[in-house]
Formats: C-alpha cells, sequence, structure tokens
C-alpha cells in the first residue's frame, strides 16, 4: 500500500467499525474479472459523472449495503495495484455503525460481516484495505484510553436483541451445525439452527431460518418453546435473550443451504454433545433436558 494526497484520489473506500472494536468487511466475487476478486475488503466505488469523492462514498453504502451514515471522516489515501485494477489511488473515510451485518441488504458481492483484527490474519484479505485497517487500528490503540472498570449493574431500558433457535431430538439425538471459520460469531464451533428475528414473529422466524439454512420445513403450530437463555456477553453491545422452540414435527432432512455459514448438520447424542459448543447452546440444553425453563448466561 502506498500512500497519497486525496487530489490524486480517483476512487473511495470506507473503514465502519462497531463498539466492539470490529470492522464491517465485504466479501467480493471470486469469479469476476474485478479487482482482488474472492477477497474480503471494504465498501467503495469510484465516482459516477461529476460527483465528488464525498458524493461516492454516500452512493457507494446505499448501493452496495443499503446506509445512509452521515459524519464520514477522511482518513488516508492509498493505492492499489494488480491485475484488473482500474481505480488507482483509493480516498478512505472512516464511520461508525452498530448494526448487524447480517441483515445488510447485499447490493454488491457475496456478503457483509465484522471481524476484529486478530481475525482477519486468517482471512483472505484485500492487500490495500487490509494495511489501511491496520493503519487504523494501530492509530485507534494508541488514541484509546484506558479503559473504565465495567459496572457490575447498569441502570435504564436497553435494548436486547432476540434470537430464535430450533431444538430437534430424534432417537436420542439432537441437531447441531458446525459454523464456518470464518464467521464473526462463534466460528467452527457446534451450535443449535437459529438466526434473529426480524419484523415477524418468533415462530415465523424460525421457520423461515430452518428452511434457508437447512432446508427443513415448519409450521408455527409445531412449535413449542422449551428453553430460554438470557445472555450476557460482556464483549457485545447488547445483551439477548435466545429462544429455543422443540418442533414436535418437521419435513425433510438437514442439508446445508448456507455454506457461508454453516458447512455440516450433525445429530449427536445428548450424552455425547460436541466440542467446540456455544456455551449458550449447551446451556439451553442442559435446561431441557432437565426440564428447566429459563436459564441466565454471563449475568453478575
Amino acid at each position: 500500500m502506498r500512500r497519497s494526497g486525496p487530489g490524486t484520489a480517483t476512487s473511495t473506500a470506507v473503514i465502519l467499525t462497531n463498539a466492539r472494536g470490529q470492522y464491517l468487511l465485504h466479501l467480493r466475487d471470486a469469479h469476476k474479472p474485478i479487482c482482488d476478486p474472492g477477497t474480503w475488503s471494504l465498501i467503495g466505488g469510484a465516482p459516477e459523472g461529476a460527483e465528488t469523492l464525498d458524493e461516492a462514498i454516500a452512493r457507494e453504502l446505499r448501493e452496495e449495503a443499503g446506509l445512509v451514515l452521515p459524519g464520514l471522516t477522511p482518513f488516508t489515501t492509498v493505492r492499489a495495484e494488480g491485475p484488473q485494477v482500474t481505480e488507482g489511488h483509493i480516498h478512505v473515510y472512516t464511520g461508525r455503525w452498530d448494526g448487524d451485518a447480517d441483515r445488510l441488504p447485499v447490493g454488491e458481492g457475496i456478503m457483509f460481516r465484522w471481524f476484529d483484527v486478530a481475525t482477519m490474519a486468517q482471512l483472505t484479505m484485500c492487500p490495500w484495505a487490509y494495511e489501511a485497517i491496520l493503519t487504523h487500528h494501530r492509530q485507534a490503540s494508541v488514541a484509546a484510553p484506558a479503559p473504565a472498570a465495567v459496572p457490575q449493574q447498569r441502570s435504564g431500558a436497553v435494548r436486547n436483541v432476540i434470537g430464535a433457535h430450533l431444538y430437534l431430538e430424534r432417537d436420542g439425538r439432537t441437531l447441531l451445525g458446525l459454523r464456518h471459520p470464518e464467521v464473526a460469531y462463534a466460528a467452527e464451533h457446534w451450535h443449535a439452527l437459529a438466526g434473529h428475528v426480524e419484523y415477524e414473529s418468533v415462530r415465523s422466524a424460525l421457520v423461515r431460518e430452518a428452511a434457508e439454512e437447512a432446508g427443513l420445513l415448519l409450521r408455527p403450530e409445531d412449535l413449542r418453546l422449551v428453553h430460554t437463555v438470557h445472555v450476557l456477553d460482556r464483549a457485545a453491545a447488547e445483551p439477548r435473550v435466545q429462544l429455543f422452540f422443540r418442533a414436535t414435527a418437521w419435513s425433510g432432512e438437514p442439508e446445508v443451504r448456507e455454506p457461508d455459514r454453516c458447512i455440516r448438520w450433525e445429530w449427536w447424542p445428548l450424552d455425547g454433545l460436541p466440542e467446540p459448543m456455544v456455551p449458550y447452546t449447551r446451556t439451553a440444553i442442559d435446561g431441557i433436558r432437565a426440564g428447566r425453563a429459563y436459564s441466565e448466561l454471563g449475568w453478575p
């Protein structure tokens, strides 16, 4: 990566961070004649017509991810080199966004995910984007004040994220999926079929997720709430309410429908659950087997 002045820039990109210190990355198409195909990179692109750089990055955010973020700050200008590179000098901005990457509409490329810098060392990264992020991370680390002690209790209303989870049991075994090595949360851990609840009922969310992730057909009336785990992850921005539903009936056999998230489904004996496993999922299964309706994890 070579740095240059903003006046020489012919394209844009933006480094977005969240409250957890993670960076939003965009997985580029692997089999198209584009620069840096198949790599994790930053949202961005070249100006169109008479657009300024500021106007171009705002448009690219809308088109690629459906985001409108005021207050983007110029950070640096870098030079990209290599096959299919047409942008040359790229003016990089910084901004803040604390949303769920899984819910972003994907206007271009494959997907969006949050990653910390340590995990990026294991990814196939766009070289100039990776160097820009490392520079930003070093500067942010130097500028950051010493962390304050985390209070044991907080007051006031806060948003709790709701997760819908499927508990299937067959012949003394339960269905779990092995998460992809490059997912932002619980990489290479076994986990229940699950997803965030969008603008829908929880059971409707689970019916949708089961079809999308594993090709399983469920009916809302066949889902019964069997366990709730209220989770406080100190590294997360929000507490989470994880709802586990047992399906009394379903159609189909589990198959990998979203290989970027789950690479294998397997039926595990209840007395021999795998490792590593998402902790709150193990807590929920233990609670279901014991007949408990509710558990807490991570709270003081």
